[in-house]
């Protein structure tokens, strides 16, 4: 199929071909370029863009799909489905406490479940693992790489600066990149660059940083997600959008997301003074590690699903990040952060058809980017608004439990 005469933001640098066309042939790009340039297949279905802005699929590297049970498996699942709905179409999973996310992640990519790629690292690794030796974390890390077939571990505060060295040094051995977070603590955040971990999740809890916090995460080359939306140091971003616009009758979110969730989450909320967040600042020393070259990633923490990773974005331009900026770190960094760059976050010849098609630009407003018309995960063609499929079949999302519990009046007054 090709999708024609789109504005297309392609992540190989700054690069945008304001009149463009896609090719995709089963599940990969074969072809982008300039409108014309490009060689659509004979019998190729072609769908008309004029107007709009594609961008490659959004990764979020700090995802949590909250929702999906545990021990019992769900094949109705709103985390999913919210996400894909919202153009976020891969996801790393940090830290998910069972393995049962990998099965999750295996009935998505057998067609069992409609869904983003649902990468994992799995159940984290503690302190209560007490590794004595580097013998001993090897042990029990390359379970990761034989049995849940991950290349991806979460070092969750596990033990003292040895031990987790122990975890840095099996991690190379093996072929894993873990990622760890610093739980408050600037120095244990400083000590996870300088030891060599692949990432470090969640915000710097200090604000401003300076020339010598910076130039350590970025030229060690750590990943940085700083979770906006949990952001330490203040009151969490979540609140300000939570607070300031709408979402409790945000008819697409209703048709993803259970209402009874969505009451939850949005009713009897905590206000803030706009001066009490600290999140735009933290978003600015973001944008000193991200422009002396460090990778910055988008993690939407599972606060609301499909939602809540616009809001990271949106949280992440307030500290002075380009809407270019936003856009690289939520699609080539991401991709590039979890260790799946040769497949995703750029619209390229040979890499996986993951794309979003936007009614409106973001490179004009950021906030733009919650404006999805068309999905595109792996080759298949979504409605955005409502998942229906547009290619290569032509069916609409079946009737979620949710949405039947939705259809019933609540029962009388009794009393």
């Amino acid at each position: 199929m090709a999708l024609r005469g789109a504005r297309l933001i392609t992540m190989k640098g700054d690069e945008v071909i304001e009149r463009g066309d896609i090719v995709v042939t089963d599940n990969r790009i074969v072809a982008i370029g300039a409108s014309g340039s490009v060689e659509v297949p004979a019998g190729a279905r072609v769908i008309d863009v004029t107007g709009t802005t594609i961008v490659p699929g959004f990764v979020d590297t700090h995802a949590h799909w909250f929702e999906l049970r545990k021990g019992v498996l769900d094949a109705e699942n709103p985390s999913f489905l919210a996400n894909l709905a919202y153009g976020v179409t891969a996801g790393l999973d940090v830290q998910t406490m069972t393995n049962d996310m990998f099965a999750y992640q295996d009935m998505v990519d057998a067609g069992m479940l409609l869904g983003p790629r649902a990468y994992s690292t799995g159940p984290g690794v503690f302190s209560n693992n007490d590794f004595k030796t580097l013998e001993d974390a090897k042990g029990v890390l390359s379970k990761y790489r034989e049995h849940y077939r991950t290349r991806n571990l979460k070092s969750y505060l596990a033990g003292n600066r040895r031990q987790r060295q122990f975890v840095v040094q099996a991690s190379k051995e093996l072929g894993l990149m873990p990622t760890t977070e610093g739980g408050l603590d600037l120095k244990l955040d400083l000590t996870h660059a300088i030891d060599g971990f692949w990432g470090n999740e969640h915000s710097l809890p200090i604000v401003p940083v300076f020339r010598d916090v910076v130039e350590v995460f970025a030229k060690s080359g750590i990943g940085y997600t700083p979770t906006l939306l949990v952001n330490y140091g203040g009151p969490f971003a979540e609140n300000d959008f939570y607070t300031t616009t709408e979402v409790h009758d945000d008819p697409k979110l209703s048709r993803f997301l259970p209402h009874t969730l969505i009451d939850r989450k949005t009713r009897r909320l905590q206000w803030f003074r706009k001066d009490e967040y600290a999140y735009p600042r933290t978003a600015m020393s973001a944008l000193k590690i991200a422009r002396e070259g460090g990778p910055v990633g988008i993690g939407s923490h599972g606060q609301l699903q499909g939602l809540g990773y616009h809001w990271e974005m949106w949280a992440l331009a307030t500290g002075g990040f380009t809407p270019m900026e936003v856009l690289r770190a939520a699609t080539l960094r991401g991709a590039e952060m979890i260790g799946f760059a040769q497949d995703l976050g750029s619209l390229e010849p040979g890499k996986l058809a993951d794309l979003v098609v936007l009614d409106k630009n973001p490179l004009v407003d950021i906030r733009n980017t919650n404006s999805v018309h068309y999905v595109m995960k792996n080759g298949q063609l979504f409605e955005g608004e409502t998942l229906t499929e547009v290619w290569p079949s032509q069916k609409a999302l079946p009737r979620r439990w949710w949405q039947r519990d939705q259809d019933v009046a609540p029962p009388a007054d009794r009393r």
